[in-house]
């Protein structure tokens, strides 16, 4: 049986609008680290001249990267690619093998589960019905435990973390460095730690750790969602920061 379908079968794609494209354009550029942030992108009458388009085409791509967070309009100076923003002011993304070795001790690391599912129905981070990487970790520093990290990436924004080799790299280090992100939250919160993660971090059931939340987008869509829960007698946090 021959299952190729016939070109009458083929499925009818429409042809990206002139300003669709143009979007894609600035977007990848942007998305991709090509354009960093607070880099001025064209002048408008410079992309009517690249283009060949009108300016209403280029000032609605420029009102829609606006509006998602990737562009900043400053008044007498042009578009330019915007900061990622972070909803703690004092906070920064962190890298827990740079901050082990910065302390001047040995970082390990242990990959204890990976699989592919779909998220559940209802998700609350953003996930719902995606496909998602669920990973657990365990972080450690002089070979005692440091933080069990439970991690879900989407495959929708991240189709390449499916070849990714989470075996041998911790996955938040590897989406820092290979994964542009437009907005970032963070949730702090002392826990007892659940009898599933006590066992990997060595310490009783219900012990107090630190909870620390992440989330990440890029132009709205959810990037990951992870909770890392640090023991406390082996962790404190820090943020220095200015008025």
């Amino acid at each position: 049986m021959n299952d190729t379908p016939s070109l009458t079968e083929a499925p009818h794609r429409s042809t990206p609008t002139l300003g669709q494209r143009i979007r894609a354009d600035l977007e990848g550029r942007i998305l991709s680290g090509e354009w960093p942030p607070g880099h001025r992108i064209p002048f408008e009458h410079e992309l009517m001249a690249q283009y060949g388009c009108a300016r209403m085409t280029v000032n609605k791509v420029i009102a829609g990267l606006v509006a998602a967070g990737l562009v900043e309009r400053r008044r007498r100076a042009g578009s330019f690619v915007a900061q990622p923003r972070i909803h703690s002011a004092v906070l920064r993304i962190p890298d827990i093998p740079a901050e082990v070795a910065a302390r001047g001790e040995a970082y390990g690391y242990r990959l204890l589960t990976r699989r592919q599912r779909r998220a559940e129905a209802g998700d609350p981070h953003g996930l719902d019905g995606q496909q998602v990487l669920d990973i657990t970790c365990l972080h450690l520093a002089n070979g005692r435990p440091l933080a069990v990290e439970e991690r879900l990436i989407s495959l929708a924004s991240v189709p390449e973390a499916l070849a990714a080799d989470f075996a041998a790299t911790p996955p938040g280090s590897w989406l820092l460095r290979h994964v542009p992100w437009t907005e970032a939250e963070h949730r702090i919160s002392a826990l007892g730690v659940p009898a599933r993660l006590a066992e990997p971090l060595g310490v009783p059931k219900g012990t107090a750790c630190l909870s620390l939340e992440r989330r990440t987008w890029r132009a709205g869509e959810t990037v990951t969602f992870v909770r890392q829960i640090f023991r406390g007698d082996a962790y404190d946090l820090v943020a220095r920061f200015a008025p």
